[in-house]
């Protein structure tokens, strides 16, 4: 999953670039972790973190846009060292993917993220972006209400249970049948 980005030594590189690839980047390792997660249902933290990942792109800017600002030399430097940890949280995301790591692979996607964040809130410092804590205090509270919901006594009775309720239908039935009989 990790690249270089090179630049041709005739054309001079935009100093927004950056704000392109970390939109990239982050967007094809939200799919990967969401690819990883779409079989089971997802933790609060699973979820979390992806809404988390949500949050930081939605909106995202073009790099022309009238809402991202220039940056000074000493920003730029800022964004090149996100983005360097960012391509390294990367690395190891991929090994996690590789060893069937979910749990590794939830934490080092906010880690992504937040690397992510940085950027956008550099190139675009007017834009309000949320916390990990704030999503995952959101999502938390979500998640503890949808399985306060369930209830399996209701929902999904036991072998033994059908088990009961057959055999009492069957000797209603039965009973039934001989009555008619008579």
């Amino acid at each position: 999953m990790s690249e270089h980005v090179e630049t041709n030594a005739t054309e001079p590189q935009n100093p927004k670039i950056g704000l392109k690839i970390a939109a990239e980047r982050l967007s094809i390792v939200r799919y990967v972790f969401l690819v990883q997660i779409e079989d089971g249902i997802a933790s609060a933290a699973q979820r979390a973190s992806l809404e988390y990942a949500d949050a930081v792109l939605i909106g995202w800017p073009e790099i022309d846009s009238p809402e991202v600002v220039d940056l000074t030399d000493d920003q730029l430097k800022t964004v090149r060292e996100h983005m360097e940890l960012m391509e390294s949280y990367i690395a190891k995301f991929s090994q996690m993917e590789h060893d069937g790591d979910i749990d590794g692979m939830t934490d080092t996607l906010i880690r992504i993220t937040e690397r992510v964040a940085e950027v956008r809130r550099l190139y675009q410092p007017e834009f309000p972006l949320p916390t990990f804590a704030e999503i995952r205090r959101v999502v938390q509270d979500e998640w503890d209400e949808d399985m306060g919901k369930i209830d399996p006594r209701e929902s999904d009775p036991t072998a033994d249970e059908i088990e009961h309720e057959t055999e009492t239908a069957d000797g209603q039935a039965a009973q039934a049948s001989e009555g008619g009989q008579a």
